[in-house]
C-alpha cells in the first residue's frame, strides 16, 4: 500500500490520542504504519532531499495540522496530547478529518489565511517559481509558529539564555562571556540585562525580556522607558512571546529614547533567520539560462 497523504492520516493519528496520554512521535510511526499496512518499502522511501522518509513527513505534518486546529498539542518534545476539543471531534465521529473538516475551527482558519492568497489560485496559473516561493513562505510560518510554542513552553531562565543566543548571531554583544554576564543581572527596575551594542562596546543596549501570554500594554513599556532614563541610556530593546498593544506601540514611536519592540511572531522570525533552535536540512538553488552564455559574435 502507497503512503496515504496527510490528510489521510489525521483521523487515525487522532484515535491512537484518545486516551488523553502523552503519546511519543516514533511510536505513532508504528501504530500508524501498522493500521496502513505499510510495508517496508513504503517506509523507507525518501523525500527528494534525501533528510526524512516520506512517512514520517507526513504523519509529522498531520500532527502538524490537528495542532493548528487546536485537536491536540505538545506537551513534550516530540510527542502529542489530545485536547478537549479533539475528544469532541471524536465524539462525532466523523468519517474522515481533512483541510475542510478542520475550518471550522478559528484558529486552523488563522493559521491558514496567514499564507499568500495566492494560494488558493489554480497552482496551474503560477509558474514554477511562483510555486516554490509559496510553498517556502508557508512553511515557514508553520516553522515560526511551532518555534514560539517549543519557546512559551520553555522556563524564563531558558528564554533569557535564547535571547542572547539570538543577540550574538545577530552581531551584539561582544563575546558570549559578556553577554551571559549581563543578561539578567541588573536587577534594575524594568531592566533585565545590558548587552553590547557592538563588539567593541561602543555602546550598550538594555533589554527586557518577558516571555508572557497576555499582550503587553502600555505601562509595561513606560516603565521600561523609565528605568532607561535612570540608566542615561538611550537604547533599549523589548523583547515578548506575546504582543503589544497599539498604545504600547504609539508610545514606543513618541519617546526620545529609542525602543524597538518584538514580538512573539516577529521573535520566531528572527530566531529562523539567525538558527536559534532551527537546523537547515536542505538548501536549493534556483537558476536560469544565461542568455549571455549563448550570444555569438
Amino acid at each position: 500500500m502507497a503512503v496515504p497523504n496527510y490528510q489521510k492520516i489525521m483521523l487515525p493519528l487522532l484515535k491512537l490520542a484518545k486516551d488523553g496520554e502523552d503519546h511519543l512521535m516514533r511510536e505513532a510511526f508504528e501504530q500508524l504504519a501498522k493500521i496502513f499496512e505499510l510495508d517496508e518499502d513504503d517506509r523507507k522511501e525518501l523525500l527528494p532531499s534525501g533528510t526524512q522518509t516520506v512517512w514520517e513527513n507526513r504523519v509529522g505534518w498531520a500532527r502538524t495540522y490537528l495542532k493548528k486546529a487546536g485537536l491536540v498539542e505538545y506537551k513534550k518534545r516530540g510527542s502529542f496530547t489530545i485536547t478537549k476539543i479533539g475528544k469532541d471531534v471524536l465524539t462525532q465521529n466523523p468519517s474522515d478529518i481533512d483541510n475542510k473538516f478542520l475550518m471550522q475551527f478559528p484558529d486552523f482558519v488563522k493559521f491558514k489565511t496567514r499564507t499568500k492568497e495566492s494560494d488558493t489560485e489554480d497552482p496551474d496559473e503560477k509558474t514554477p517559481e511562483e510555486i516554490l516561493e509559496y510553498s517556502y513562505q508557508n512553511l515557514r510560518d508553520t516553522i515560526a509558529q511551532d518555534l514560539l510554542s517549543n519557546v512559551k513552553s520553555c522556563s524564563p531562565e531558558f528564554f533569557e539564555r535564547l535571547v542572547v543566543d539570538l543577540l550574538l548571531n545577530m552581531g551584539y554583544g561582544g563575546s558570549r562571556r559578556d553577554a551571559g554576564e549581563a543578561i539578567g543581572r541588573s536587577g534594575d527596575g524594568g531592566i533585565d540585562g545590558i548587552i553590547k551594542e557592538d563588539k567593541l562596546g561602543l555602546d550598550a543596549i538594555y533589554i527586557q525580556a518577558k516571555r508572557w501570554e497576555n499582550t503587553v500594554s502600555r505601562p509595561e513599556i513606560q516603565k521600561f522607558a523609565g528605568a532607561l532614563i535612570g540608566q542615561q541610556a538611550k537604547k533599549g530593546v523589548f523583547i515578548t512571546t506575546s504582543s503589544f498593544s497599539q498604545g504600547a506601540k504609539e508610545y514606543a514611536n513618541r519617546i526620545e529614547s529609542k525602543v524597538v519592540l518584538i514580538d512573539g511572531e516577529r521573535l520566531a522570525q528572527l530566531m529562523i533567520d539567525y538558527n536559534i533552535g532551527v537546523s537547515k536540512i536542505k538548501s536549493y538553488e534556483i537558476k536560469k539560462i544565461d542568455t549571455d552564455y549563448f550570444t555569438e559574435e
